[in-house]
Order: structure tokens, then C-alpha cells, then sequence
């Protein structure tokens, strides 16, 4: 029996992702900081200080173990950035015509390989610059952006109306706030109640469970792939892929591609703000005046990922009374607003208050992949999965900052 949903495939994958990014971060750190002073740290200590004595010798130890923790992240993400884009545009586009499913596997087969990966690395003590090698590899065949954007395109490929198609798309950011929420907010309990084995090793189980699942019950979106396709080479194709890209824009008329432009642009600004914005939400909460432990931390993640909520709500009720470039302004206007509040958050209390402007921060990312995907047809929906791709270019250079700025704080 095919199962015509590929919600449950984003939420195993999620999950994954979720509890993977930090697990692996904090593995590394504790490896570096085990290799560099030769001595383990234990499971509930909390490394982090606040009002640091720059005289202190621990001051300096923690300002090398920053440094090589920050390169090290830098490497293995520049390591899988060139491959992941390649082949999530690549995958993308081919599955414009030979179906959505192909990459979905590919991207889960990969996805499970790094994470069996990670499970046999902290087992055995394995060299941690392994990790760049595996990251490279594991990229080749496509990452969670290639995941995400065959599921959107997928949707798309069924829902034919237009606001069943937005609701739809609502929904999986409605997922994943859930999934994400509740996955950082236990990330921390993993560790310290299994290690970093089980811990990987639940990741790892999860996604076995979501490739079963989109080998054996999800059904293919597309029916009958284009016969065309059938007999074309990698090669023709990604060639194909740029002319059709090119031929995007010839072929309309001038007024549907500047609103494309746009579209693609303001997407692409906005991701890039609300995602370079999170490592600088941590960095300010850690420094004074707030001085914020892992667990205020926490909480500030959990209540971060309401969002996805509350703009599942607001899309649903305003779906029924306004255009989507009308929900799309509310939403960038609240985000506006609430990262001018922070600036003027200098207790914990105020801290929790200004991220009530961020109730419908998704709402725009929800509502303009809908309106790029009524732009174009329907079997170019690439170029939407392609915009997903830039955007993860641009928050990885932008994430690097805060990480640069460890690096050379005096």
C-alpha cells in the first residue's frame, strides 16, 4: 500500500538533523578540548563562563580549544557546501521529470551513512578529522536541503489549488517547529543519560526508519515520468538543466520575471537574516549582562521553535481574509520589530519577551516558496529547490561570523 503523504519522512528526517548538528558539535568540542589538555570533561559540568578572568589559565585554554573548534566546523561545513549545492541541484532538477523519489532516497541514504559514521567514530576513537572526509562523501549524494526541497516540490506536484497548496506547505513548518522544538530541547538529556554512542545511534535508527518508509510506502508524486528523460545522460541533463533555467526566464514575460526576481530575492534576504541571526541570539545570551546557563538557553531555543505554531495559526486564519504578499509583509514587518527589541533586552525576563514579535517569523518563508511556486510551471519547480540552495550558501558563510569572532576576541 503507497502512502500519497511525505510528511512523516520530513519529520524522521528532522529529527535526525536535529539532534545530529548538536551532538556532533559538542562531541567535537569535547574531543578537541580532551586532545588539547589532555583530560576529559565531565558529562554535567558546564565549560562556558560568563564573567571571564582574562588573567586565569583557563581563560587561555578555553580561547585555544574555541579556536580549533571553530576551524575544525569550518573545514568539515566548507567540505560538504561545494558538493551538497552541486548535487542538490542537479538531483532537483532531474526530478522534475523522472520523479521526486530518487532524490528523497538518495539524500536519506546519505543522511544514513553519516550517521552510521558518527556512531562507529565515538565507539572506536576514531581521528575526528575523519569527519571532513565522511562530510565530503556523504554530501555527494545530496543533504537535508535536497531532502527538503524534493518534499516541497512533492507537495506542490499534488495540491493543484492555491491555498491548499500554501496550507500544505504550512503545515510542514508547522512539523517542523514541533520536531525541532522538542529535539533541541532534549538534545542535552541525550548526551548526558546515553553518550554520544546511543545518542547517535537513535539518529541513526531513525533514519533507517525513514528510508523504509520512502523506499516501500511513500508514492511517487509523479505518475508517469516523461518518457523523454528516459534515455538522457547525466551530462545532457545538467546541461539541460541550465538552458531550461535560462529558458525560465526568456520564455516569460517581463512583468512575471521581475516578480520573480523578486520573489527569489527577498526569500533568499530573509532566510539569511533569520538564520544568521541564531548564533548571535546564543552569543548575546552567553555574554553579559544576561549570562545565560545551558538550560535559559534551552528554554529560549524551545520557545523560539513556537513560531512554527504560531505562523501555522496565523497563515490558517489569514488564508481566509487577505493575499499571500499581505501575510508576507506581517511577517517580515513582527521580525523586523522584534530584532530591534533585542538590542534593549538586558535581563532574562525582557529576553523572553521580545521573541513574542517572532510569533509569525515563518510565515513569509511558507508563503513565498507558495507564490515562487505559482510563478513557474510545474515541472520547473527547480528553480524553487534551487533558491533553497543558495540560501544554505549564504547563511553558512554568515553563520561562520559569531565562529570568527571566538576566534579573535581578546
Amino acid at each position: 500500500m503507497k502512502i500519497p503523504f511525505v510528511e512523516p519522512a520530513i519529520c524522521f528526517s528532522v529529527f535526525a538533523m536535529t539532534l545530529t548538528a548538536p551532538l556532533t558539535t559538542q562531541y567535537v568540542y569535547r574531543r578537541i578540548w580532551e586532545e588539547t589538555g589532555n583530560y576529559s570533561i565531565a558529562p554535567d559540568s558546564n565549560v562556558s563562563e560568563c564573567a571571564k578572568n582574562k588573567s586565569s589559565p583557563i581563560f587561555t585554554f578555553q580561547e585555544e580549544v574555541q579556536k580549533k573548534v571553530s576551524l575544525f566546523n569550518l573545514q568539515m561545513d566548507i567540505s560538504g557546501l561545494i558538493p551538497g549545492l552541486v548535487s542538490t541541484f542537479m538531483l532537483l532538477s532531474h526530478s522534475d521529470h523522472g520523479g521526486r523519489k530518487f532524490p528523497l532516497i538518495l539524500s536519506s541514504v546519505g543522511a544514513l551513512a553519516n550517521s552510521a559514521w558518527l556512531c562507529l567514530l565515538s565507539y572506536f576513537a576514531f581521528p575526528i578529522q575523519l569527519l571532513i572526509a565522511s562530510t565530503f562523501l556523504c554530501a555527494l549524494c545530496g543533504n537535508y536541503t535536497t531532502l527538503l526541497g524534493a518534499s516541497f516540490a512533492y507537495i506542490v506536484d499534488q495540491c493543484k489549488e492555491k491555498k491548499q497548496r500554501t496550507l500544505r506547505i504550512a503545515i510542514i513548518d508547522f512539523l517542523l517547529g514541533i520536531v525541532t522544538g522538542l529535539t533541541g530541547l532534549s538534545s542535552g538529556y541525550f548526551i548526558r543519560e546515553l553518550g554520544f554512542v546511543w545518542s547517535f545511534l537513535i539518529a541513526t535508527m531513525a533514519l533507517t526508519v525513514n528510508l523504509i518508509y520512502i523506499l516501500f510506502f511513500l508514492e511517487d508524486s509523479m505518475k508517469e515520468p516523461s518518457s523523454q528523460n528516459v534515455s538522457i545522460s547525466w551530462t545532457e541533463g545538467f546541461k539541460n538543466l541550465f538552458y531550461r533555467t535560462y529558458m525560465l526566464f526568456k520564455n516569460n514575460s517581463g512583468e512575471q520575471r521581475s516578480l520573480l526576481c523578486l520573489l527569489l530575492f527577498t526569500m533568499i534576504t530573509y532566510f539569511f537574516v533569520t538564520v544568521g541571526i541564531s548564533p548571535i541570539f546564543i552569543l548575546y545570551e552567553l555574554d553579559s549582562p544576561l549570562c545565560w546557563d545551558e538550560v535559559l538557553i534551552g528554554y529560549g531555543s524551545a520557545l523560539g521553535s513556537v513560531s512554527f505554531f504560531s505562523s501555522f495559526l496565523g497563515i490558517w486564519l489569514f488564508s481566509y481574509c487577505m493575499e499571500d504578499i499581505h501575510m508576507a509583509f506581517i511577517g517580515i514587518f513582527t521580525t523586523m520589530v522584534g530584532m530591534a527589541m533585542i538590542a534593549f533586552a538586558r535581563t532574562t525576563l525582557m529576553m523572553f519577551l521580545v521573541r513574542l514579535p517572532f510569533l509569525f517569523t515563518v510565515v513569509p518563508l511558507s508563503v513565498l516558496r507558495s507564490m515562487i511556486s505559482k510563478v513557474v510551471r510545474s515541472t520547473e519547480q527547480v528553480l524553487s529547490s534551487a533558491s533553497a540552495g543558495m540560501r544554505e550558501a549564504m547563511s553558512f558563510l554568515y553563520k561562520k561570523n559569531p565562529a570568527k569572532t571566538l576566534q579573535t576576541d581578546d
